[in-house]
């Protein structure tokens, strides 16, 4: 440093005394002891005392020249020679005709060493990527990466992994600059140790095939991780096993690599400690694949009518035996080609008990019924996946081979408004596709693309309900042994198109032309077995078997221009959309011809480097599918009888946003603002006749129509003079809608206000702390006389404290707070609170840790949940104190 400010003062110097003009140089040579040349010593000629009034630096023959200022004084000067490495020198100059040579001696002195330290965790930025260091945010009880991720200023993850950044979802996460998981990453979060890891990068505006980078506006929101040297070099294992009480056990070994041309991630672990093993296979963007693909799968028709999942992480209510075993595995073959299989097996036995209160509201009454159920599920998952992927600058192809399997039994006791009965169901799913995608660069630029996806669906559901019920409705008011419910919708479906694109200046022009199949045929009888043993049909209007074909030819014309400051995108697609469907039993013959347009537009603009506003516009027309084409009746779950009498439900959908983001990488700081327009025509209604016990639906011919606005806002800051991260967001939604019960039309309108804020914090080196706040308040009504006006809020508080009075030591308190206050019930307070404590032998690489769950011994919580008109509230049985002991093992 002290050299460069030399240099510069010299040159600078040597500059103004140029103005004036040149008159005479010194000129001479620099040499070590043995003769050898020096080069690149500094060469100053001084005045005084350390006035420099010219200076040069040696060439690589050691030679020096200084030009001496016309005006400047020539006498009392002397000229220095300094080096690195060197004892400095100087002579007098006495005569500016002779060279003044000079042969250094070296010296031992070295310089002295100089430390900088800064403990700010630093967050870098290059182009459209930012890079966290992942050391200095991680704290030091993270086991793995995804406790390090939760703390990044600007990114956030929800309960079930989903991970955001400045609001937006990511879409892959990547492990070394390799797709190995896709949009699975909970995989890599959970298992990943935060050791290994460097870097956690974000990368904004992420187009992942190289030949259509700087052509095809991306959005995209990419997270990548990148991994120190030495992870590269040796497979990464890990290990641990532990039990405890009551009856409790939990295991699990990975071995995972990071090499440049070979990664995976490979385990088995099992538990019966509440941990949901099936949240490592949550695919976390699959709804906006399928939608992708426009292939709208059939789910499941029937179930046990169960109540859903309380509001609480899934180690306080789950009874569970888990099973998984999980492995992927990638391989770069060469330079841009992979070859990827990822295959996991999933066995789980799941008990759940509750008793449940639903309340719907009218004008002149309110309708309730309560129920209790204590139910059992065996869930057998298969998923395997293979995957050949080509990404070249100039050539691109991508070939998906999926299968998926499940084999699902479920049983239910249940007591239904002072009725017993007993509930068993299965299904068997099995779901084939194959998506093969090929494009191709030529040499003036333009890009050439072939898609071909298909896919083979089956589902055969089974579910009975014994001793039968609802005998005046089933069977003529006498009793009966059982209710039987069949299903199943077999599915073919293809689509294939060609496109074009032409990169042209600043805009890249895209046409798509091609088409897509569907057929499917829905078979279901709902039957009574008889005292005696006998099976009939439950009713003249109890068996389905209706065929049904879709066809649909698309053509699109887009317009994209991927500018650094404005990025447009215009996408016009039209299809001609052909539907039929029949069935002789109900005289079903129906054809149905739509020419649709579906118009797109978005916006983004870059009002500085690290802040832009987003805008966008769609308008989308829908048609419905097979489930509401039949006509029999479907006894959907043990209470809802359905069925349809009115056409094809027709949706046109118009949908506006609006967006504001703003980060500041070296502050640290990121906020972004959004608001949310949809507006929805619907040709069609679903009649309810709802009673204390039974509920009947049908679709009747009404126009209707929904709306919904949506403001949400987020910010995150990491305030260095705290080392603590604050992050908090605002969310306010207007749903109106219209209910049509028991031949009253109910226009309700819902207003949901939330607002989250969290604090991770480090007070020292041995500890810290975080805390959550989530608050919700919810409010129905109507304008409808005597219907009522319905409020419900929640809050939940989570806070942990991490304490670790020695390296080897670590030790965590945390807990959890609910509070519901309802206007149709007492207000609800819960509390729970666990403990844990790790001891760290090194000399072993292993831990030994204790855990104690639930120490205040909660069995029971209560879960309200208030839509529209209907407030639910369910009450569960959770597992209540739990201790176990685990060893793990590094290897």
């Amino acid at each position: 440093m002290r050299r460069a400010i030399e240099i510069a003062v010299a040159c600078i110097c040597a500059l103004l005394c140029s103005q004036k003009g040149i008159a005479q140089t010194i000129k001479g040579t620099v040499t070590d002891s043995l003769g050898k040349v020096v080069p690149y010593a500094n060469a100053k000629l001084m005045k005084g005392g350390n006035l420099i009034i010219a200076f040069s630096t040696s060439d690589n023959k050691g030679v020096y020249s200084l030009a001496i200022p016309a005006d400047a004084d020539k006498t009392g000067l002397k000229v220095e020679i300094s080096s690195v490495g060197y004892k400095k020198q100087s002579k007098p100059v006495t005569d500016f005709a002779v060279l003044y040579n000079f042969k250094l001696s070296s010296t031992n002195n070295a310089l002295d060493a100089v430390t900088v330290k800064d403990k700010r965790p630093r967050l870098s930025t290059r182009g459209d990527t930012l890079n966290y260091s992942a050391a200095e945010f991680s704290a030091p009880q993270d086991r793995v990466i995804g406790d390090v991720i939760k703390r990044l200023p600007g990114v956030e993850m929800d309960d079930n992994g989903k991970i955001k950044y400045n609001g937006k979802a990511i879409s892959s996460l990547y492990l070394g600059g390799d797709n190995l998981l896709d949009d699975k990453y909970n995989i890599a979060t959970k298992t990943i140790p935060n050791g290994v890891v460097d870097k956690v990068q974000i990368m904004e505006n992420h187009q992942p095939i190289k030949a259509l980078k700087d052509k095809v506006v991306s959005d995209d929101v990419a997270m990548n991780l990148t991994f120190k040297d030495d992870a590269k070099m040796q497979m990464v294992g890990q290990g641990n096993v532990g039990g405890g009480l009551p009856g409790k056990y939990d295991g699990n070994v990975n071995a995972m690599m990071f090499k440049d041309k070979y990664k995976a991630i490979n385990y088995i672990k099992g538990n019966n400690t509440g941990i949901d093993v099936q949240n490592d296979l949550i695919s976390h963007n699959l709804s906006a694949y399928l939608s992708r693909l426009d292939n709208n799968k059939p789910n499941n028709l029937l179930s046990l009518g169960a109540a859903g999942n309380p509001n609480l992480p899934t180690n306080r209510y789950l009874f569970n035996q888990s099973g998984l075993v999980n492995m992927n595995n990638l391989v770069n073959v060469k330079k841009d080609v992979q070859l990827k299989a990822n295959v996991s097996y999933l066995h789980d036995r799941q008990l759940q008990s509750y008793t449940k209160v639903r309340e719907t509201y009218l004008p002149d009454q309110t309708i309730r019924y309560t129920e209790m159920q204590d139910n059992r599920r065996r869930p057998d998952l298969l998923h395997a996946q293979a995957t050949l992927n080509i990404n070249k600058t100039n050539y691109y192809l991508n070939n998906n081979l999926v299968t998926d399997y499940e084999n699902t039994g479920s049983y239910s006791g249940l007591n239904a408004t002072g009725i017993s009965s007993n509930q068993s169901m299965s299904n068997r799913r099995l779901d084939f596709s194959n998506e093969f995608n090929l494009m191709k660069t030529s040499k003036s630029g333009n890009v050439y693309e072939g898609y071909s996806y298909i896919n083979r669906l089956s589902n055969p559901e089974r579910r009975t309900l014994e001793p039968g019920v609802n005998q005046d409705i089933f069977n003529s008011g006498q009793p009966y042994a059982q209710l039987e419910q069949t299903a199943n919708i077999p599915t073919w479906f293809t689509n294939n198109y060609m496109s074009f694109r032409h990169p042209d200046g600043k805009i890249t022009q895209a046409y798509k032309a091609g088409f897509s199949l569907q057929s499917q045929n829905l078979e279901s009888v709902l039957s009574v077995v008889q005292n005696s043993g006998a099976s009939v049909l439950a009713s003249s209007t109890s068996t389905n078997n209706l065929d049904w074909f879709k066809s649909k030819v698309y053509g699109e014309a887009a317009f994209e221009m991927p500018g650094d400051k404005l990025r447009l995108t215009m996408r016009l697609p039209v299809s001609l959309q052909n539907i039929s469907f029949s069935e002789a039993k109900y005289a079903v013959d129906k054809k149905v011809s739509r020419l649709y347009f579906d118009p797109q537009f978005s916006l983004k603009y870059n009002t500085s480097a690290e802040q832009y506003v987003t805008a966008g516009y769609s308008y989308r027309n829908d048609i419905g599918d097979i489930t509401q084409a039949y006509r029999g009746d479907i006894l959907l779950n043990y209470r809802t009888l359905q069925a349809n009498t009115a056409d094809l439900s027709e949706r046109k959908t118009q949908t506006a946003m609006l967006g504001y983001n703003y980060r500041k990488a070296t502050k640290m700081f990121f906020w972004g603002v959004s608001a949310m327009y949809n507006h929805i025509d619907l040709n069609n209604i679903t009649s309810s006749q709802i009673t204390n016990t039974f509920q009947r639906q049908i679709v009747l011919p009404y126009a209707n129509d929904m709306n919904m606005v949506t403001l949400s806002a987020n910010v995150s800051k990491y305030v260095f003079a705290l080392h603590s991260t604050f992050a908090g967001g605002y969310s306010w939604q207007n749903n109106k809608l219209n209910q049509f019960l028991n031949g009253l039309l109910l226009p309700y309108n819902t207003i949901a206000n939330g607002i989250n804020g969290s604090v991770e914090t480090k007070i020292s080196e041995k500890i810290n702390v975080s805390y959550k706040l989530n608050a919700t308040r919810t409010n129905s009504r109507t304008s409808v006389p005597g219907a009522g006006t319905n409020a419900v809020t929640q809050l939940q508080h989570q806070g942990a404290l991490n304490y670790n009075p020695a390296n080897n030591v670590f030790l965590k308190l945390s807990g959890d707070q609910y509070y519901t206050g309802q206007g149709v019930g007492p207000d609800l307070n819960y509390s729970f609170a666990d403990f844990s404590a790790r001891f760290k032998i090194n000399k072993f690489k292993s831990d030994i840790e204790l855990n104690i769950l639930n120490i205040f011994d909660t069995k029971t919580y209560s879960s309200p949940l208030l839509t529209a008109n209907n407030y639910v509230n369910s009450v569960y049985t959770l597992p209540g104190r739990m201790a176990t002991m685990k060893v793990s093992f590094n290897f």
